[in-house]
């Protein structure tokens, strides 16, 4: 994914889950290396909105200590888990933990449901606007197979695929 979007000059922001950097610790370095943004996404990709505060925090906090270990920084974005918006509790838990910034997204591309990569294509070009926010998953190979006629699309309704850090500044 990072190396499609590259080339074809499309910058990312993933949102990592801890347990996946743990599996995967070179790939922090490797997402920042590429211009892209590295951003919290919980520590075991589980419904954070429903926990307990002690667990919620954990479970940020969890995360965050492994970006701080592989890249220096816990990042500046935070996503729930398994919700498109954070709950209150949750928000403040993040930004008690150091991120100013509770990301949620109105493109949900479903790659996780495995639908086949013409069904994720045609599912965010449905729906996507300028100054969307698209949830699309690292590890499904329907996406992989998606981006590149998704980012041709962009291109040619001239939209381009931007870190949340430029479409928010």
């Amino acid at each position: 994914l990072l190396s499609t979007a590259e080339q074809r000059g499309a910058k990312l922001t993933v949102l990592a889950v801890g347990t996946w950097l743990d599996e995967h610790p070179d790939i922090a370095r490797r997402i920042l290396d590429g211009g892209h943004d590295l951003g919290n996404h919980t520590q075991r990709h589980i419904s954070v909105n429903t926990m307990a505060e002690a667990d919620a925090r954990k479970e940020i906090t969890d995360c965050a200590d492994r970006l701080k270990r592989l890249t220096g920084s816990i990042g500046t974005w935070f996503r729930p888990s398994r919700s498109p918006t954070a709950s209150p509790l949750v928000a403040r838990l993040a930004r008690a933990a150091g991120y100013p910034h509770v990301l949620s997204y109105d493109v949900d591309s479903l790659d996780y449901t495995r639908p086949g990569a013409a069904a994720v294509t045609h599912k965010v070009l449905a729906e996507v606007r300028s100054g969307s926010v698209v949830s699309m998953h690292f590890g499904y190979p329907d996406t992989v197979a998606a981006l590149p006629d998704l980012l041709h699309e962009l291109d040619r309704r001239g939209l381009r695929a931007v870190t949340t850090t430029e479409l928010l500044s």
